[in-house]
């Protein structure tokens, strides 16, 4: 009877070992010592590495500042940031400026402040392309993508690095346990299948 216990033995066995491995992936956090030999977990252990290769990969391959700054620049973006200027230049020639110069307020009417508030929507929609750019160029000499992710990412915890990677990973994690089990279980199986055919 006792036989026929041995895959769900194995299964158990099969489950927990890879459970086991999964925990070392990011147990211990710190390095410790047992008999001599030095145990940490492989991503505590290798968060620097990581970090670089990371900050690398996102550097040359997901996000390049050419193309962010391409985004800002794009006309149809600018557009939609008409509404917002217009509106500013509006409330600065109907108030602001009564405020800051009454004599000149007094001899603006509508027609002027329409007059005034296209032209000066016009220069910035010309200006607007040209800052951006310059803006764009210089901040491009000045920010390093993959040193930001680097940095980032070795800065964080341990726990913080273990959060997000189980977050990313929970399935895949579950999957290689219970594969585990099945495997421990058909193995089981084939002793039991082997001991009697002896």
């Amino acid at each position: 009877m006792a036989i026929y216990l041995i895959p769900f033995i194995s299964a158990f066995i099969g489950w927990f070992t890879n459970w086991i491995a999964i925990k070392m992936l990011f147990h211990p956090k710190k390095q410790v010592n047992i008999l001599g030999l030095k145990f940490q977990g492989i991503f505590p252990k290798g968060q620097q590495q990581f970090a670089e290769k990371l900050g690398t990969l996102v550097a040359n391959e997901l996000i390049h500042f050419d193309e962010i700054a391409a985004k800002l620049k794009d006309p149809e973006q600018l557009k939609e940031l008409n509404p917002t200027i217009e509106a500013h230049i509006d409330t600065f020639l109907r108030v602001k400026l009564k405020e800051k110069i009454p004599v000149v307020a007094m001899f603006i009417g509508d027609n002027t402040i329409t007059k005034l508030k296209d032209g000066m929507m016009e220069e910035i929609n010309v200006l607007l392309p040209e800052v951006i750019d310059r803006y764009t160029q210089g901040l491009g000499e000045k920010i390093d993508i993959q040193k930001m992710v680097t940095e980032k990412v070795a800065a964080f915890s341990s726990d913080k690095l273990e959060e997000i990677l189980e977050s990313i990973m929970k399935k895949e994690f579950r999957f290689v346990e219970i594969l585990g089990g099945v495997l421990g279980f058909i193995i089981g199986l084939l002793q039991i299948a082997i001991t009697m055919l002896q």
